[in-house]
């Protein structure tokens, strides 16, 4: 089984630290191929921010079609370009806020997402809605932590989103932690540990849903909402993502 993590972001060391936390948990028969997107921020920390990484992630999703991918995981909390990927993968496609908060929701009756930038809180809640999850969501709260801070040496950010993960318990009463950020992918065992309740990142739950579906024989569906893109020219700097199929 062949999996694509995509970072949709340019910064090439996250997709690292990403892929090392995703390799790890995936079954024996999975390869897992992870991807930098060619062009847009180097960092996603608004809506500006998302919508300029579309282009490069949707390219990805593109080449894995090609590359005879099974499946996907959009490894940013935004999950930027969800369904617009589902529209061009044939096998399925999760976002890691997805995938964490349906864990999240499972093996606790609620949780608190910790996230980046307090900008991005509105986005949380937005993706919770959207996915049925507010009944168990108790708050979204940030740590003010810049996503490129997150593996910055001599950065303080493990503290900081531990001390966060903490109040979210004392403070909003949850059960569980999201961690909402893709860049905190390797800090979620440590921080369970420190505080003592389960601790959800999405890039391997993602992963892991992938390879479930899969493994499954699961395909995503071609017809309503998720069917192939509607053949027509694009225009301008826009050209080469004109689709070539009905």
């Amino acid at each position: 089984m062949k999996i694509k993590l995509i970072n949709p972001n340019t910064t090439a060391r996250m997709t690292e630290t990403m892929a090392i936390c995703a390799r790890a948990v995936a079954g024996a028969g999975t390869e897992v191929y992870a991807a930098t997107s060619s062009m847009g921020p180097p960092s996603i920390e608004g809506w500006y921010d998302e919508s300029l990484a579309l282009p490069g992630l949707l390219a990805e999703v593109a080449a894995g079609e090609r590359e005879g991918m099974d499946g996907y995981v959009i490894a940013c909390f935004g999950d930027p370009g969800l369904f617009a990927a589902r529209e061009l993968a044939r096998g399925p496609v999760i976002g890691i806020a997805e995938a964490a908060m349906h864990a999240a929701s499972v093996i606790a009756p609620s949780f608190a997402v910790v996230t980046t930038l307090a900008r991005t809180t509105g986005m949380a809640w937005h993706l919770a809605e959207r996915y049925g999850m507010t009944r168990f969501c108790r708050n979204v709260r940030a740590t003010d932590v810049a996503v490129l801070d997150l593996d910055r040496p001599g950065s303080a950010a493990r503290r900081l989103i531990a001390d966060e993960c903490r109040r979210a318990l004392e403070d909003d009463g949850a059960d569980a932690i999201v961690l909402g950020c893709a860049g905190m992918a390797d800090l979620a065992r440590a921080i369970e540990d420190e505080i003592g309740v389960p601790v959800v990142e999405g890039v391997t739950a993602a992963l892991k849903w992938v390879e479930a579906l899969a493994g499954l024989g699961l395909a995503t569906a071609k017809r309503g909402e998720y069917a192939r893109p509607l053949a027509k020219r694009y225009d301008g700097p826009l050209a080469d993502f004109s689709p070539r199929d009905a």
